[in-house]
């Protein structure tokens, strides 16, 4: 793995995931890693198969289990637990983070899906 973190930290009452990386760090709304969940119930099983997720707002992380050396399963406050964050698919999110959310408030937009603002929005900004 070329992006392994040096530290993860999450804020429940923040409802956001702080990620570092020996050369980055990175805030991550619980919100932002629910609707990019890795999981084939998100992402589908091929390209044109993903699911929308909507309504994810005041979603939380309510516990991390690490999964070999590699990933981390994230178990959601709304029952979501099947998506492995790999270190690269984290670092991933945090990079391209502006660039994915955007196309994500695009996709609600374009749905005719209206997204309530949150307390912790300025971590998507």
């Amino acid at each position: 793995m070329k992006n392994t973190p040096t530290d993860i930290r999450l804020h429940t009452k923040s409802r956001v995931l702080e990620i570092t990386f020996s050369d980055e760090h990175f805030t991550l709304p619980c919100e932002y890693l629910r609707v990019h969940s890795p999981s084939a119930e998100v992402q589908g099983h091929g390209p044109g198969q993903e699911t929308l997720q909507t309504h994810k707002e005041d979603v939380n992380i309510v516990a991390i289990e690490p999964v070999g050396h590699y990933a981390v399963r994230l178990i959601f406050s709304d029952s979501h637990n099947s998506g492995l964050y790999s270190w690269d698919y984290l670092h991933e999110l945090g990079a391209q983070r502006l660039l994915k959310w955007q196309c994500y408030l695009n996709k609600l937009k374009a749905e005719g899906i209206a997204r309530e603002a949150q307390s912790n929005d300025q971590y998507l900004i």
